[in-house]
């Protein structure tokens, strides 16, 4: 499962910030720097900050595409329509599986993430998470 927060860019095009990535095994998140200049400034609504992220935006694309996934999935058919025009590739909704709704904990093999609905309404940055599979 993917999931991801987000800032408005100049042209309110969505700027993904931080990116969620989930498997029965294991859970990675990722911190994107801005893709252009701007102001030290961010969102009251998920806490993110226009300075925020370690990794350069350009290595978004890669980060989808090197998870080596066979099915991706996401909550919501704007983040399914997002991921899909990012990854070339279908992006399935969680909600025709009839999954728990997004804002619950996914919990399996030891793995958690907490994953909020969209657009969330967050105030923290969430913690790297690793499995304790060995």
């Amino acid at each position: 499962m993917i999931d991801y927060e987000f800032l408005r860019g100049r042209q309110n095009e969505t700027v993904v910030k931080e990116l969620c990535m989930v498997s029965a095994a294991a859970s990675e998140t990722f911190r994107f720097k801005s893709p252009y200049k701007m102001g030290d400034h961010g969102s009251s609504e998920n806490g993110l900050n226009w300075a925020d992220g370690h990794i350069e935006y350009k290595e978004l694309h890669t980060v989808l595409t090197d998870a080596g996934f066979a099915h991706l999935y996401a909550c919501g058919v704007s983040k399914c329509t997002f991921l899909a025009g990012l990854t070339g590739r279908p992006i399935h909704k969680l909600e025709d599986l009839a999954c728990p709704h997004p804002s619950l904990s996914i919990t399996n093999a030891g793995v958690h993430c907490h994953v909020t609905s969209f657009p969330n309404l967050l105030a923290q940055p969430k913690p790297r998470i690793h499995s304790t599979i060995g």
